[in-house]
């Protein structure tokens, strides 16, 4: 394992303990203290848009952001490990420039010098990124992605690339390079996966916006997991060109692990994880849409919210259900929060769209995922999953072997059919604007001692998270998340509160098709309901 020594040799150079730099000489005069109306404990849980208003307002330099949040990284991501690599020359060069580029009248963009972190499967030029895969440990991209270029035009400051598991294939983000990242809510549970170390840095105030992926909730379920807020937009409306996608080891190797060009498997998305949903709909702005050459002939803009007023809206919900009953550690504040809502005097109607069978559309999104997994699959495992599609008694089981080792044919029907469900959805969202559920069954979990690695290759049938009614399925994680991920429908994560044992607790919004910002605005109107995001006590 690489040691922290190494992956932040940078630090070292230019911070003493866990003291902040000298103020920027450009910006003499201004300190955090004297900001009005915050704290200096409270900058770094600001939003990236306050932030964002700081620097082009002169009251806080992009250096001394960039310095304070180097600073808590250093002193506390230890424990954390949220970060793989930390740029600290990078990021204080580019804060610097920013700062001196403010002077001149220049605006480089909505991110004019805010620090902001790059999950670890996403290529920062000149950067070591692995998306945790041992084989990849010194590869060196020599393009950003397309999503990290994006964010660079708009005058991002890069801090470093955050923890994933091993090819981001876990609810967990550990891997054999860089370890075990802990969630900031309690250190002997997962932060989530696989932008597990982008959703720990967030909530422990070490970064303002994060760019994640999700193919099975990567990106929402560690949104959930720290208390932050996550999208996942409609599908192929961000670029992942650029991004190691979720192959195995030996195809790595054998081509090009960016994935130049990216090709769309229907259901993997790249998207935002922040700690507002006016961030989240900023972040989505600037990297949406077509990459080259594409973008020689469209272009594309995000449609408006479908109303400005949270009361106009026509909304359906489901809290639980039996193909997935959620845990009694985390209804309670599901159930507060929805009677919350209605109280607010919000349209709320419980139950599933008439046209919706949850059951079958949550199959179809497991015989597609496992489908597009194959190719990490041996000969010797194809011949032993073409018995067990056939006799295994376990329905998630036989559907994952069928998906592996079905003819083509199949797989075409399948992915007709996950068109179909699309076109179900759109005649729901003709009368109503979105659809409220659970993000997952449980709260963040206690770290599973044998997570995914190469050699240990179907954990999923070992492994069992624990709730008060009782031992549950690991894969049952996936039950919620299908529906927008099958749908290509966007999806937003927001905070609704905490458990009685203080880990967080989130809600979905699923909106319709390509109206991303739909979602996005009534997640961050629910959240000022029940008095917004809330973090760590430790961390503050």
């Amino acid at each position: 394992m690489i040691s922290k020594f190494n992956r932040r040799k940078f630090i070292q150079k230019a911070m003493v303990g866990a003291s902040i730099p000298a103020l920027n000489p450009i910006f003499s005069g201004i300190s955090t203290s004297r900001i009005k109306d915050y704290s200096d404990d409270e900058i770094p849980f600001l939003s990236a848009i306050e932030v964002a208003g700081l620097i082009r307002d002169k009251k806080i330099s992009s250096f001394d952001l960039t310095s304070i949040i180097l600073s808590r990284i250093k002193k506390f991501d230890r424990e954390i490990n949220a970060f793989n690599i930390v740029l600290e020359e990078e990021a204080i060069k580019r804060a610097r420039e920013a700062d001196v580029a403010l002077t001149r009248g220049e605006n480089w963009g909505p991110l004019h010098g805010v620090p902001i972190d790059i999950k670890d499967s996403f290529s920062i030029k000149g950067v070591i990124t692995t998306a945790g895969n041992p084989s990849l440990s010194n590869y060196f991209p020599e393009n950003d992605a397309t999503g990290v270029a994006r964010l660079r035009s708009a005058g991002a400051v890069i801090i470093g690339n955050t923890n994933v598991p091993y090819m981001l294939d876990d609810h967990q983000s550990f891997n054999e390079i860089y370890g075990r990242t802990n969630n900031p809510w309690n250190l002997e549970r997962t932060p989530g996966g696989s932008t597990g170390g982008g959703a720990a840095a967030l909530a422990a105030g070490f970064s303002y916006l994060c760019i994640g992926s999700d193919t099975a909730g990567s990106i929402r379920v560690p949104a959930n997991f720290c208390g932050v807020f996550g999208h996942k937009p409609t599908v192929d409306l961000v670029s992942k060109k650029g991004q190691i996608p979720p192959m195995p080891a030996r195809q790595a190797l054998a081509g090009e692990p960016g994935g130049s060009p990216y090709i769309s498997n229907g259901l993997s998305v790249a998207g935002p994880l922040a700690r507002s949903a006016g961030d989240l709909k900023l972040l989505l702005e600037i990297c949406g849409g077509p990459d080259q050459p594409d973008a020689l002939a469209y272009s594309w803009k995000l449609p408006k919210e479908r109303k400005t007023d949270p009361k106009e809206y026509k909304i359906r919900y489901v809290t639980d259900d039996r193909l997935c009953p959620v845990s009694s550690e985390i209804k309670p504040v599901i159930e507060s929060a929805i009677a919350a809502f209605k109280q607010e005097g919000l349209s709320l109607t419980q139950g599933w769209p008439e046209n919706i069978n949850a059951e079958e559309q949550f199959i179809n999104y497991l015989y597609l995922l496992h489908a597009h997994m194959s190719g990490g699959v041996s000969d010797e495992e194809i011949e032993f999953l073409r018995i067990q599609a056939e006799s295994e008694d376990d329905t998630l089981s036989r559907i994952r072997a069928r998906a592996y080792t079905y003819p083509h044919k199949y797989f075409r029907i399948w992915d007709s059919n996950r068109l179909r469900a699309r076109e179900k959805w759109q005649e729901f969202f003709k009368e109503y604007d979105a659809f409220i559920m659970p993000m997952t069954f449980v709260p963040a979990f206690p770290h599973i001692s044998k997570p995914w690695f190469p050699n240990n290759p179907d954990p999923s049938k070992k492994r069992t998270l624990a709730t008060p009614e009782g031992e549950r399925d690991y894969d049952d994680i996936l039950f919620w998340l299908s529906f927008a991920t099958l749908t290509g429908l966007p999806a937003t994560v927001f905070p609704i509160g905490l458990t009685k044992s203080g880990l967080p607790v989130g809600l979905q919004i699923i909106g319709p098709f390509l109206e991303d910002a739909t979602p996005i605005f009534i997640a961050g109107k629910l959240s000022e309901i029940l008095g917004g995001i809330r973090f760590p006590e430790k961390y503050k």
